[in-house]
């Protein structure tokens, strides 16, 4: 993609982590996401469309915006989110669309994962 077609896009995500290592161990065993990291206190992500990076913060304040990934098969998703050591923090429920859940990665970010199935 040029960077006219970049224009006015999201381009980056970054979230506030307590533990870097945590959180690569956790959206690598569950999404399956790449990381360089630069530095003790940041790493960044791919996630095979978009990029983004984790900074080492006091603690991960609730709130802002939600961030919503899409899964073919929510329970697969689900499982390996609690098996990585996140938290379901809002079951499954349905909408006009589909079905998602929320959940807090080991720092406390809040995300949620849908599905059109």
């Amino acid at each position: 993609m040029s960077q006219s077609d970049q224009d006015r896009r999201v381009d980056y995500l970054e979230f506030p982590t307590t533990d870097i290592a945590a959180t690569k161990r956790f959206y690598t065993e569950v999404f399956g996401w790449q990381f360089t990291d630069y530095g003790p206190n940041y790493t960044s992500f791919h996630d095979g469309r978009l990029a983004g990076g984790f900074a080492v913060a006091p603690r991960v304040e609730a709130g802002g915006p939600l961030v919503v990934l899409y899964a073919t098969d929510l329970g697969h998703v689900e499982a390996r989110i609690r098996e990585s050591g996140g938290q379901i923090v809002r079951p499954t429920f349905e909408f006009p669309g589909g079905r998602r859940f929320h959940f807090t990665d080991p720092s406390g970010n809040e995300l949620a994962v849908w599905s059109d199935r």
